[in-house]
């Protein structure tokens, strides 16, 4: 067992699962590390067994095979009574009711910031006249006077009424806009200005590569280009070096036969562990590193609020930070760049992240309009960021 890849593993445990023929069958992240024939081994598994499964998963494909979703938040769990996309369909009913609330209470707050300075400018003016009335001569001292602090403290009454009205205004609309998804609070913003679509990026002509024994990696020898603006997707059984031919692309191989033309282009490699960030650093530190264009320190904190980090993650170890946040840090660094990559390349993006991570790392990649290579098996995943074309690979 200690030599089998982990979609190897799973594809053991599935075949003791029908030899044992349990009740009740508890599966965590099952797709996690299967290529995409050992997730249709798990897909038809699912359908055709009698034994009752309760699954923890972000595969949209495989949740769409059950039918309760349970959905976990602060407040408890929430059952919903359907497969994914039924869940999907419900939430964005709910998504719709609470932006409907969010612009209501938006109105309200302006419209009570409107009543509240027509009054006090109302009531400014009666204190004016009564101040007026209290100067004139004939009256005693202490009446005058008395008009004069009635009038002050009437307007600093109305102040405080209003005061009192507005802040429980904005306080349901901070309600109301913290129960917004991570996706909808998040604001990108990739500078996309010096990108040109069209050009040819990589020409691989005949390529493969040989392993020390000597043996070719690929059966036929490797043709493709890679045009500027295209999104691609890499797919291919696990082990059929998929991983190899990113090394190719961005040099940090040369094909054993064959040539690779490479145009100068700035690409991002983007692993599974988010390598690229620094586990040494803090939040704000690793923010500072990708500071190409020198902004200023309050600027950076204010990037990294727009993805959702606080002032309290900014001092957090990288090391700490679960995938979700990596993610979001990793592409808030890009953001801080400034100049987005020419290519960017994913290596089975959506392992170690829930649902909501995936949707914003989504919302990202569809704002981005470099080059855009990823190898994946979440079918559902590299439909939605517009793959248009594959390059597949075999043994």
């Amino acid at each position: 067992m200690d030599t089998l890849s982990g979609g190897e593993k799973t594809k053991v445990f599935l075949a003791g699962i029908v030899v044992h023929q349990p009740e009740l069958i508890l599966l965590d992240e099952p797709t996690n590390h299967l290529d995409t024939p050992g997730r249709q081994l798990l897909y038809d598994f699912i359908q055709s067994t009698k034994s009752t499964l309760l699954i923890v998963s972000h595969d949209r494909k495989l949740l769409n095979h059950l039918d309760t979703v349970c959905e976990m938040n602060p407040n408890g769990i929430k059952v919903y009574g359907g497969n994914y996309d039924f869940y999907k369909a419900q939430k964005q009913i709910e998504m719709n009711a609470l932006n409907q609330d969010i612009h209501s209470k938006e109105k309200a707050l302006k419209k009570a910031k409107e009543k509240e300075r027509e009054t006090i400018e109302r009531q400014q003016k009666l204190d004016v006249r009564a101040k007026k009335n209290a100067g004139k001569g004939g009256l005693p001292k202490i009446v005058a006077n008395t008009w004069k602090n009635s009038a002050e403290k009437s307007t600093a009454k109305i102040a405080d009424i209003h005061a009192d009205k507005i802040e429980n205004v904005r306080q349901a609309l901070h309600g109301l806009r913290s129960s917004l998804s991570e996706t909808n609070q998040i604001k990108f913003g990739f500078d996309n200005s010096k990108l040109h679509k069209g050009k040819n990026l990589v020409i691989a002509e005949n390529i493969n590569f040989n392993y020390e024994n000597e043996q070719s990696l690929w059966n036929e020898n490797l043709n493709f280009q890679i045009v500027s603006g295209e999104r691609i997707a890499m797919k291919g059984r696990n082990g059929s070096g998929k991983t190899t031919l990113i090394q190719l692309i961005t040099g940090k191989l040369e094909p054993s036969v064959g040539t690779v033309y490479r145009a100068a282009n700035q690409s991002v490699y983007i692993d599974q562990e988010y390598s690229l960030l620094d586990n040494r650093l803090n939040v704000y530190e690793q923010a500072q590193r990708f500071n190409a264009s020198m902004l200023q320190e309050h600027e950076i904190k204010t990037r990294l609020n727009r993805f959702l980090f606080t002032r309290e993650d900014w001092e957090k170890a990288c090391v700490v930070l679960s995938g979700g946040e990596k993610m979001r840090l990793m592409i808030c660094c890009l953001h801080i760049q400034s100049q987005a990559p020419d290519i960017i390349i994913l290596d089975e993006p959506t392992n170690n992240l829930d649902i909501q991570s995936i949707e914003i790392l989504t919302a990202a990649l569809n704002e981005y309009e470099g080059t855009l290579i990823v190898v994946s098996h979440d079918e559902s995943f590299l439909q939605q960021i517009h793959i248009n074309r594959t390059i597949e690979m075999g043994r």
